[in-house]
């Protein structure tokens, strides 16, 4: 393959043999854009899934306190969380490599089969171990969803369309995301904790019903099952997930729950990084004929840059979600629920301007001004929440996070496009699993870089600060200021230690901020290094819609389609 800056990203691959998904027609690149009733069911049912995972991130993390308090997990209370997000980050990678093998059908029923059968587990969980396992296989699923959608528009819709149909999967993942706080707040005061997570089990259920009737798009069936099974990079994915495993497991602890001197953070991470730079080596060997994260997809400039930016960004929303909470509840005295209220302006502003982002991208073909110009307003947004302290009004923390989402959301799904652009659609899953297990990477980075940052200041201010020994004594040990930011413990100290425990959180999260502008300015200088490429207006795909043949199929297929769509929009 060429440089595909060069070549603009718009070459045209070889026409390729792929077998209908039902009848074994041939496939010819380039397809038109086919906008059928089946291809707005699809539509749908991408937005059902994403329903899932927009729930599970709101619904538990509303819901994990009593959770913790039901089933006594003491500090085990972490991996609730956190194993969702490693084993998510784990599997995406394979996920992406096994959809061009084996389709895209079978494999987004498996992920959606994973994310219900996990929910099953957690919501029967009668110990903390069975609830962190159900969880675990959840999180699969969960990372599986996060980059199956994607790929799926990918193979319907050609590039510089593609954000008008990713708004609507958005929109309705708005809705997840908004409701969610209230459905899990409702399930835990009128009916068991068990509900949180067997609510998914019927949308899921749904979901698969869907995916089985509509997703039939086109892909190689010529192969034997062994030969398929042979394509897989066994060696690559089992190093992959077990470096990313080692390393996200240590910044579990990593700055919160242990130092980052412990023996314990210390050698899985270094184990964790020696094998992701083990990896990279793997896969440029002859050993991986078909690597499951390609080499060539670093081989650009522009893509490495975009890579760079997605690991950053990634990170900046995690370290503003984790450490915002801190502020509304050390600071300005917030219970935990009130906390997160305050932080719905985030939420509320940062997915709708994700969805004019990707309408812009998609009437004008330009993402580099919309990558400029999203990180500039982040840096300025976050540069904002320097001058939060214990005497900020309301007003000033919404418009702050506001300016901020405002700046994450223009980014938040236009990376992606930018980076496909690079690439043949023939890599386009590849491309898309990449991209999501970096920006999953990031993620644990955003929580554990801050971490580390804030309980260090915090200890450094706290000796000259806080006058009373014994509540320095309470926040000792560099890491119990995080774990201990709740307005409960801080309130009850009298005055004036209380003033000076809140202007200590202040002072620390000053310092986190001041360094997360590093982080979001460089990723603006990343972006100077991309280079524009036309986004292509064909669709040059061997996964797209499969044509039925037969009369009475189609008439039988056309009674289904209409009977759920019409079901769908009533």
């Amino acid at each position: 393959m060429g440089n595909p800056e060069e070549a603009g990203g718009n070459q045209s691959a070889e026409a390729t043999d792929a077998t209908d998904g039902d009848n074994g027609e041939s496939a010819q690149a380039p397809k038109k854009f086919n906008r059928s009733k089946r291809f707005w069911a699809i539509i749908a049912t991408l937005s059902i899934i994403s329903i899932l995972s927009a729930l599970e991130n709101t619904v538990v993390t509303t819901a994990l306190p009593y959770i913790v308090t039901q089933l006594d997990l003491g500090p085990r209370y972490i991996w609730v969380t956190n194993v969702f997000f490693l084993t998510g980050a784990a599997v995406q990678p394979l996920f992406g490599q096994l959809a061009n093998i084996f389709g895209r059908r079978w494999v987004t029923m498996t992920i959606v089969a994973l994310f219900t059968v996990g929910s099953a587990v957690a919501g029967g969980a009668t110990n903390g171990a069975m609830l962190i396992a159900g969880r675990a296989i959840q999180g699969m699923g969960g990372g599986g969803i996060n980059i199956i959608v994607d790929i799926i528009v990918s193979d319907l819709v050609p590039l510089r369309e593609r954000g008008n149909y990713v708004a609507v999967i958005l929109l309705t993942y708005t809705v997840g995301m908004t409701l969610g706080p209230w459905v899990g707040g409702s399930i835990i005061t009128n009916t068991s904790w068990r509900w949180v997570f067997y609510i998914n089990v019927p949308v899921g259920g749904a979901a698969m019903v869907m995916i089985f009737l509509f997703l039939q798009v086109r892909y190689n069936k010529e192969m034997s099952l062994a030969q398929k099974l042979r394509r897989i990079d066994y060696i690559g994915n089992t190093i992959l997930v077990g470096s990313t495993v080692a390393v996200l497991y240590a910044l579990t602890y990593a700055g919160t729950q242990l130092p980052w001197s412990s023996p314990k953070v210390l050698v899985p991470l270094v184990i964790g990084l020696l094998g992701l730079v083990f990896f990279m080596f793997f896969e440029t060997t002859s050993i991986a004929k078909e690597p499951v994260i390609p080499p060539r997809l670093f081989k650009s400039r522009t893509t490495s840059a975009i890579f760079a930016a997605t690991f950053l960004n990634s990170a900046l929303l995690y370290w503003c979600l984790f450490f915002l909470p801190v502020y509304f509840q050390a600071v300005v005295g917030n219970s935990p629920e009130q906390a997160g209220v305050n932080l719905l302006p985030a939420i509320l502003v940062a997915i709708p301007g994700a969805v004019v982002a990707v309408l812009l991208l998609s009437r004008f073909g330009r993402y580099k001004p919309l990558h400029l110009a999203g990180f500039a307003i982040s840096t300025i947004g976050v540069g904002t929440f320097t001058l939060l302290d214990e005497h900020s009004s309301k007003a000033q923390y919404i418009i702050y996070q506001s300016v901020a989402a405002i700046g994450s959301g223009m980014v938040l799904n236009t990376l992606l496009p930018a980076v496909q652009a690079q690439m043949d659609e023939s890599d386009q899953a590849a491309t898309t699993a990449a991209w999501s297990f970096i920006r999953s990477f990031g993620s644990i980075w955003g929580v554990a870089i801050p971490a580390a940052i804030f309980n260090n200041r915090f200890s450094q201010l706290s000796i000259d600060r806080i006058s009373d020994p014994a509540a320095r004594a309470v926040f000792s040990g560099g890491n119990s200021a995080y774990e201990r930011a709740s307005a409960e413990l801080v309130w009850s100290f009298p005055e004036p230690t209380r003033d000076e425990i809140r202007s200590v959180y202040a002072g620390a999260l000053k310092l986190v901020w001041q360094v997360a502008i590093a982080f979001v300015g460089g990723a603006f200088l990343l972006v100077l290094l991309e280079k524009e490429t036309k986004l292509r207006t064909e669709l040059e795909t061997e996964y797209g819609l499969a044509e039925k043949k037969g009369k009475n199929d189609e008439e039988q297929a056309k009674v289904g389609e209409d009977l759920v769509v019409s079901n769908l929009v009533s």
